[in-house]
């Protein structure tokens, strides 16, 4: 839980910027993690009172050192706890003894010999109680380089401060990214390990409270604080931070064992997806490009309207960087008629005036002039929101010093962000990275990195700057009726589509039957033609057993239909009025043990499950976000009217899936999973079909 609100300062505060540390376990030994933690605070030039506590030593590196931490002179901030598990849990005790506002624990807190339950539980248990932050175990400590607290056994070895506030749950990617500062400029690295007294929501809360915070990452493991997460992720929106997460271990064989279509496909990964996509949290595959969103976003200047505006001094890197974007499905931005006509007074004969732009003509007198004046005229294109130059350049060399020198100046001359990159991952360019940095202009190795990182930037500025309606509050009645029926026992389909009806969400009207002579009746006091169903208890999916029969005609047919369904599968039926023709989308809902109700969206039909054609968001939400939800599928081609079919009513079967989330938000302690398929939508709107419904 992030507790920043709780209390003066923040929660977090004295573990991150304390005015007092206590070294225990601080060792003389040369390469000992005791040792190197008394280095790494001595380096990072830390202001604060500090004590070693060791009975071997009086002092350690010019530190005071005492016996033990009950001789301390006075309370400290934090408690660094450099000791062996065996020694942990009456360490830990000691340390609240001594007054200690927060502690960090490096130890993985595992022995051979150890009781139940296990020391970790016991120490989160400790720490609960105490309601004191604790940093780790199985972490690497902490630096907070505008507080000089390098609070860690491996400080930077090269300590460039800059906005971006990094979080690893693991020990090996903290290590990597604390020692690549030419190109990443921090002000905050956390490795919280596996987060006894501290989670990754409550670090972002806190960075989010730092005024040098620029944007946050985290590469994350798992999510222990579903709910601080959701709640510092919407902070952070609010505030214009942006946050940028790396997730592994994305994948989980449980789809199987689903009783839907949505929950076979949401997956264990697909509702913290949703939860991302619904608060702006940028999502990247893989560090590289978790760090290289993040380098163009730690920069006080955020883009503004428009697209990306690439110059570059080669056609076929262009063309190879047209091919990746092609791939990527990322547009450039349309350059103006005005940028159009002075690229072409500009440019050398041959050239095209088209973005990305070649502007590398022939090697004459005035080349670098016209090289210079072209990539200003693009980057100032009132169409291009963030340019990109690919220019060779490296460590050793530099093919055109002249046209690097105009890049470090057009920041100042267009009032937009500027990166400079090459489409080469592999050149040698830290110290140009880390000379273009102190200018505020990123350097990015590799074409398709470039364009991903230049995607997450823009998604996220336009995601920041979209504000939805709110979700449909639902009739209580209707709330308090269903989950009276839902607790007594299962819905069929003529239920579920009631239910349905009650929430707003328009549904075909259906009547349960468990004779010939009944659906008959239905059928007629639906008006024909109508569909028949087997309404058999254990049948979830009708059509797969040959239960669905539609467009029944006449009273013979439906009398046929039902002997025939009778006799297979059982005398209960479901009669229902016939839908209109129209594009077949599917609704679906699954409950997520950490971020409850997710509801989907996809391409319906029989094909649900095998077209990659689907959106999810957390419910409840309201037609905006359904609206973007939909029109971000496939099939909504087919919604648009493709092939000389009318179009469907978008808004009507918007306010359908808003009104769906809020059912599933409102009765989601009583439903596990719920599928809506098809949903038809047509010109005259939306109705659903058919409805399965699995209490829990």
């Amino acid at each position: 839980m992030a507790r920043g609100d709780e209390t003066p300062g923040h929660w977090l505060e004295p573990m991150m910027a304390p005015r007092s540390v206590a070294l225990v376990g601080a060792s003389r030994r040369e390469g000992s993690v005791g040792r190197r933690m008394v280095e790494a605070l001595r380096r990072g030039g830390y202001e604060g009172a500090v004590h070693c506590v060791n009975p071997r030593y009086g002092e350690v590196d010019g530190y005071p050192c005492l016996p033990s931490l009950a001789d301390l002179p006075a309370a400290p901030d934090v408690a660094v706890l450099s000791v062996a598990a065996h020694r942990m849990e009456r360490t830990f005790h000691d340390a609240l003894d001594a007054g200690a506002r927060s502690l960090i624990v490096y130890d993985p807190c595992f022995f051979e010999g150890d009781t139940d339950p296990p020391l970790l539980d016991r120490l989160k248990g400790i720490a609960r109680e105490a309601g004191i932050p604790v940093c780790g175990g199985n972490g690497m400590g902490l630096v907070n380089l505008d507080a000089g607290a390098w609070l860690s056994f491996q400080g930077p070895h090269l300590p460039l401060r800059g906005g971006i506030a990094a979080i690893c749950h693991s020990g090996s990617v903290y290590s990597l990214l604390i020692d690549s500062n030419r190109r990443y400029r921090f002000n905050l690295l956390v490795s919280p390990g596996q987060e006894i007294g501290a989670t990754v929501a409550d670090y972002i809360d806190y960075a989010l409270t730092v005024p040098t915070t620029r944007v946050i990452c985290v590469f994350m493991e798992a999510v222990r604080d579903p709910g601080g997460f959701v709640a510092a992720v919407a902070r952070a929106r609010e505030k214009g931070i942006p946050v940028v997460v790396d997730k592994v271990a994305r994948t989980e064989e449980s789809a199987a064992l689903a009783a839907t279509h949505s929950a076979a496909i949401a997956g264990s990964d697909t509702a913290f997806g949703a939860v991302c996509e619904s608060h702006g949290v940028i999502r990247c595959a893989d560090l590289d490009e978790m760090m290289a969103t993040a380098q163009i976003l730690d920069h006080p200047r955020r883009p503004g309207p428009g697209g990306l505006g690439v110059v570059t001094d080669s056609g076929g890197l262009r063309e190879q960087l047209i091919d990746v974007a092609d791939d990527l499905g990322i547009p450039f931005a349309p350059l103006t008629r005005a940028t159009v006509d002075a690229l072409r007074e500009t440019l050398a004969y041959g050239l095209a005036p088209v973005n990305p732009l070649d502007a590398a003509g022939p090697l004459s007198g005035d080349f670098l002039e016209k090289f210079n004046a072209a990539s200003l005229a693009v980057a100032n294109d009132p169409n291009v929101a963030i340019v990109a130059h690919e220019l060779f350049v490296d460590d050793n060399f530099v093919f055109y010093p002249e046209a690097i020198d105009a890049v470090e100046d057009m920041p100042a001359k267009t009032g937009k962000q500027h990166v400079l990159f090459c489409s080469l991952g592999a050149v040698e360019n830290r110290e140009v990275a880390r000379r273009f940095r102190d200018l505020g202009i990123p350097v990015v190795n590799g074409a398709r990195l470039l364009l991903i990182a230049m995607r997450n930037v823009l998604w996220w500025r336009d995601r920041r700057a979209g504000r939805d309606d709110g979700p449909d509050p639902g009739d209580p009645a209707a709330v308090g009726r269903w989950r009276r029926q839902l607790r007594a026992g299962p819905l069929d389909e003529t239920d579920a589509l009631a239910m349905l009806r009650d929430f707003g969400v328009p549904a075909v009207e259906s009547v349960a039957c468990e004779t010939c002579e009944a659906a008959v009746a239905a059928a007629r006091g639906h008006g024909l033609p109508v569909a028949l169903k087997t309404a058999a208890d254990g049948i979830r999916h009708k059509s797969e057993v040959g239960g669905v029969r539609v467009g029944l005609a006449d009273v013979e047919s439906v009398a046929s239909a039902y002997d025939d369904l009778r006799d297979r599968l059982g005398p209960r039926v479901a009669v229902a009025a016939m839908a209109p023709k129209g594009v077949e989308l599917a609704f679906g809902m699954v409950r997520d043990p950490q971020f409850g109700p997710i509801v989907m969206v996809a391409a319906g039909g029989v094909l649900v499950e095998l077209l990659d054609d689907r959106a999810f968001a957390p419910a409840p939400f309201g037609r905006d976000r359904a609206r973007r939800m939909i029109e971000g599928l496939k099939v909504s081609r087919l919604l648009n009217g493709a092939r000389g079919e009318p179009a469907a009513d978008i808004e009507s079967l918007a306010d359908a899936l808003g009104r769906f989330s809020a059912l599933a938000a409102a009765l989601a302690d009583e439903v596990a999973e719920m599928d809506i398929n098809p949903v038809v939508a047509g010109p005259d709107g939306a109705l659903a079909v058919d409805a399965l419904v699995v209490a829990g």
